[in-house]
């Protein structure tokens, strides 16, 4: 009896046979190739996050009706969960008591297109199940995603949303009792930047604001304009602020940082500084990208993405992030970067990271916040990163 041969194609000669494939041509090997099915595991983060993890915001350009928002542990590089956040995404808002996370989001009833939808999703910050939507006027802001969309009081309890249909105004939400309060009515102003926990401001065109106090019922009780915070016609001011107490720092397209402070109710301009030399102007040393600011508050060093561009190249990514020390306006380090990011973000403890990105790569980069040293590069961020968020 002749033993059984087989046969394969000249494409294969000389290579190796998958050890799947082999088996399938063997007698019988159909049934002992079958695998056995993986068990799902689930696992609940952890009651007390890390200062070190970081929310990494996606509207994901590839197909807008998808929106994500991933957690990144920046110690270990493990991706740690994911939601899906719906259309023309913009970022989570973490409350500071960490119980929960909180998404403004859009959805349409045949997917991308039909009836709108809008509300704000609250997910358990363990599970990170939904747990209940909040139907809020289908106003919601569909623009490049902005930190200054999407803000809470400082007492956490009204989640303040800001609209364009085009008529401009800001949706208050109230997350302690579940509901939707009301709008406040912002013509020519834009965002929202609290100031206290009734209380926030709006940028105006003219280069003013609109300073607005809530009651306990989260309705507006009062409107103020404020005197001129910057020259919007010479070189107006980016929305990409930080906050640092009673005052947002705002960097203008020159490269300006303009103090706006909040003191007695009344909110005004402090005295600008720059981020840059007379010589450093001249070479077209100036701040862009979609997140460019970042503040560490106990260390009180300011961070900035810088590039070389010419006029209204604010959105331009940086090539390197410049470190300040805010008492003395000083800068105290360069960091060169090997790869351009759009949006960077310190952690507030005591060994701090820094975090970047860049809308076009869907990778994390990790920085040690105090020394410049580059840590991790994490790999499969998404498709289109925008906005970071930290704990």
């Amino acid at each position: 009896m002749k033993s059984a041969t087989l046969s394969f194609p000249r494409r294969y000669a000389g290579r190796a046979i998958p050890a799947v494939l082999f088996a399938l041509l063997l007698p019988g090997g159909a049934a002992e190739a079958q695998l056995q099915p993986e068990p799902l595991v689930r696992q609940d983060l952890p009651a007390n996050g890390s200062a070190h993890w970081v929310w990494v915001n996606d509207i994901v350009f590839h197909h807008m009706a998808d929106g994500k928002a991933f957690l990144f542990d920046g110690d270990s590089g493990s991706m740690l969960g994911m939601l899906s956040t719906g259309f023309g995404f913009g970022g989570v808002v973490v409350p500071g008591d960490g119980s929960v996370i909180a998404s403004p989001e859009t959805y349409f009833s045949r997917g991308t297109r039909g009836t709108r939808t809008d509300v704000v999703t609250l997910y358990d910050a363990r599970t990170l199940d939904p747990t209940e939507e909040i139907v809020i006027p289908a106003k919601r802001a569909s623009t490049m995603p902005m930190r200054a969309s999407t803000a809470l009081t400082d007492d956490d309890r009204f989640l303040l949303i800001y609209n364009f249909t085009p008529a401009q105004s800001v949706t208050v939400v109230d997350l302690r009792a579940r509901k939707f309060v009301g709008e406040v009515d912002t013509p020519g102003c834009a965002l929202v930047y609290p100031t206290g926990p009734r209380s926030f401001f709006s940028l105006c065109g003219d280069g003013t604001a609109l300073a607005v106090r809530l009651d306990d019922a989260g309705l507006a009780i009062a409107t103020e304009r404020t005197p001129q915070l910057f020259d919007a016609e010479q070189d107006p001011v980016t929305e990409k602020a930080v906050r640092d107490g009673d005052t947002w720092l705002f960097a203008s397209f020159a490269g300006d940082i303009v103090p706006v402070e909040t003191v007695g109710g009344r909110t005004h301009a402090g005295a600008h500084w720059s981020l840059t030399t007379a010589e450093e102007r001249k070479e077209g040393w100036r701040p862009g990208g979609m997140q460019h600011l970042a503040l560490h508050v106990a260390s009180r060093h300011l961070y900035s993405l810088m590039h070389e561009g010419g006029v209204d190249s604010h959105k331009d990514p940086g090539s390197e992030i410049w470190v300040y020390d805010l008492a003395s306006r000083e800068r105290t380090q360069r960091i060169l970067l090997q790869t351009p990011l759009t949006s960077i973000a310190v952690t507030g403890d005591d060994k701090p990271l820094l975090f970047g990105i860049f809308i076009a790569a869907p990778e994390l980069r990790v920085f040690d916040a105090r020394t410049g040293a580059a840590l991790r590069t994490i790999g499969e961020v998404g498709f289109s990163p925008t906005i970071l968020v930290t704990y």
